[in-house]
Protein backbone atom coordinates (compact mmCIF):
# COMPACT_ATOMS: atom_id res chain seq x y z
CA UNK A 1 0.00 0.00 0.00
CA UNK A 2 2.16 3.30 -1.17
CA UNK A 3 1.29 6.16 0.98
CA UNK A 4 1.23 9.69 -0.56
CA UNK A 5 0.19 13.39 -0.01
CA UNK A 6 -3.20 12.24 -1.34
CA UNK A 7 -4.29 9.48 1.07
CA UNK A 8 -4.26 5.77 -0.28
CA UNK A 9 -4.55 4.95 -3.83
CA UNK A 10 -7.31 2.50 -5.31
CA UNK A 11 -5.45 -0.27 -7.24
CA UNK A 12 -8.44 -0.78 -9.54
CA UNK A 13 -9.65 3.12 -9.80
CA UNK A 14 -6.36 5.23 -9.27
CA UNK A 15 -8.70 7.47 -7.26
CA UNK A 16 -7.68 8.04 -3.38
CA UNK A 17 -9.63 5.91 -0.81
CA UNK A 18 -10.78 8.95 1.48
CA UNK A 19 -12.37 6.78 4.60
CA UNK A 20 -11.94 3.66 5.85
CA UNK A 21 -15.48 3.27 5.47
CA UNK A 22 -15.17 3.10 1.87
CA UNK A 23 -11.84 0.82 2.83
CA UNK A 24 -12.02 -2.83 0.79
CA UNK A 25 -8.87 -3.84 2.68
CA UNK A 26 -10.70 -3.18 6.30
CA UNK A 27 -13.59 -4.79 5.19
CA UNK A 28 -11.62 -8.01 4.23
CA UNK A 29 -9.78 -7.09 7.64
CA UNK A 30 -12.72 -7.32 9.17
CA UNK A 31 -13.69 -10.48 7.72
CA UNK A 32 -10.75 -12.13 8.77
CA UNK A 33 -9.56 -12.00 4.93
CA UNK A 34 -6.35 -10.29 5.30
CA UNK A 35 -4.16 -11.12 8.79
CA UNK A 36 -3.51 -7.84 10.68
CA UNK A 37 0.77 -8.46 9.33
CA UNK A 38 -0.44 -7.68 6.17
CA UNK A 39 -2.58 -4.63 6.57
CA UNK A 40 0.50 -2.58 5.42
CA UNK A 41 1.60 -4.15 2.72
CA UNK A 42 -1.99 -5.49 0.85
CA UNK A 43 -2.73 -2.93 -2.07
CA UNK A 44 -5.84 -0.89 -1.13
CA UNK A 45 -9.16 -0.21 -2.97
CA UNK A 46 -12.48 0.87 -2.32
CA UNK A 47 -15.25 -1.21 -1.70
CA UNK A 48 -17.30 -0.80 -4.53
CA UNK A 49 -13.85 -1.97 -6.87
CA UNK A 50 -14.41 -5.35 -5.66
CA UNK A 51 -17.41 -6.40 -6.80
CA UNK A 52 -16.98 -10.12 -6.09
CA UNK A 53 -17.08 -9.22 -2.35
CA UNK A 54 -19.59 -6.07 -2.16
CA UNK A 55 -21.99 -7.61 -3.87
CA UNK A 56 -23.04 -9.52 -0.87
CA UNK A 57 -23.87 -5.80 1.23
CA UNK A 58 -27.06 -5.98 1.87
CA UNK A 59 -27.93 -3.00 3.69
CA UNK A 60 -29.85 0.62 4.03
CA UNK A 61 -27.17 3.07 2.46
CA UNK A 62 -25.36 0.79 0.59
CA UNK A 63 -25.92 1.07 -3.31
CA UNK A 64 -25.88 -2.92 -4.14
CA UNK A 65 -23.27 -3.70 -6.14
CA UNK A 66 -23.33 -6.04 -8.81
CA UNK A 67 -20.58 -8.74 -10.00
CA UNK A 68 -20.56 -10.31 -13.98
CA UNK A 69 -19.32 -13.66 -14.80
CA UNK A 70 -18.85 -16.86 -12.77
CA UNK A 71 -18.43 -15.50 -9.65
CA UNK A 72 -21.91 -13.42 -9.61
CA UNK A 73 -23.85 -14.77 -6.95
CA UNK A 74 -26.71 -15.58 -9.06
CA UNK A 75 -24.81 -18.21 -10.54
CA UNK A 76 -23.91 -19.49 -7.07
CA UNK A 77 -25.35 -21.86 -4.11
CA UNK A 78 -28.18 -19.81 -2.67
CA UNK A 79 -27.44 -21.31 0.70
CA UNK A 80 -23.46 -19.73 0.42
CA UNK A 81 -25.40 -16.55 -1.28
CA UNK A 82 -27.48 -16.36 1.72
CA UNK A 83 -24.35 -16.83 4.28
CA UNK A 84 -21.94 -14.42 2.31
CA UNK A 85 -24.45 -11.67 2.20
CA UNK A 86 -24.98 -12.04 6.38
CA UNK A 87 -21.52 -12.42 6.62
CA UNK A 88 -20.08 -9.47 4.67
CA UNK A 89 -22.94 -7.15 5.12
CA UNK A 90 -21.86 -8.00 9.28
CA UNK A 91 -18.34 -7.17 8.58
CA UNK A 92 -19.60 -3.69 6.26
CA UNK A 93 -22.12 -2.30 9.26
CA UNK A 94 -18.71 -2.88 11.87
CA UNK A 95 -16.84 -0.90 9.44
CA UNK A 96 -19.42 1.95 9.47
CA UNK A 97 -19.35 1.63 13.09
CA UNK A 98 -15.74 1.45 14.23
CA UNK A 99 -15.32 5.57 14.66
CA UNK A 100 -17.97 5.11 17.35
CA UNK A 101 -17.24 1.73 19.13
CA UNK A 102 -13.70 2.71 20.39
CA UNK A 103 -11.73 -0.29 19.76
CA UNK A 104 -8.04 -0.97 18.99
CA UNK A 105 -7.10 -2.43 15.85
CA UNK A 106 -6.61 -5.37 16.64
CA UNK A 107 -10.64 -5.91 18.12
CA UNK A 108 -11.61 -4.90 14.85
CA UNK A 109 -12.34 -8.67 12.99
CA UNK A 110 -15.24 -9.97 13.56
CA UNK A 111 -15.14 -12.40 16.62
CA UNK A 112 -15.45 -15.25 14.77
CA UNK A 113 -12.57 -14.06 12.39
CA UNK A 114 -10.05 -13.76 15.25
CA UNK A 115 -8.93 -16.94 16.78
CA UNK A 116 -6.48 -18.12 13.83
CA UNK A 117 -4.36 -14.84 14.78
CA UNK A 118 -4.03 -15.73 18.37
CA UNK A 119 -6.31 -12.36 18.90
CA UNK A 120 -9.30 -14.65 20.14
Amino acid sequence: MARCEQGYLCDVCGQEVEAMADSDLYLRYILGEVPPDRLMTTPERHIRCNPTTAQFIVAPGFTPVFCEGMFAKEQLDPAFVREQEERVTRAWQRLQDLPRLGLTIEEYPLPEARPGWGGG
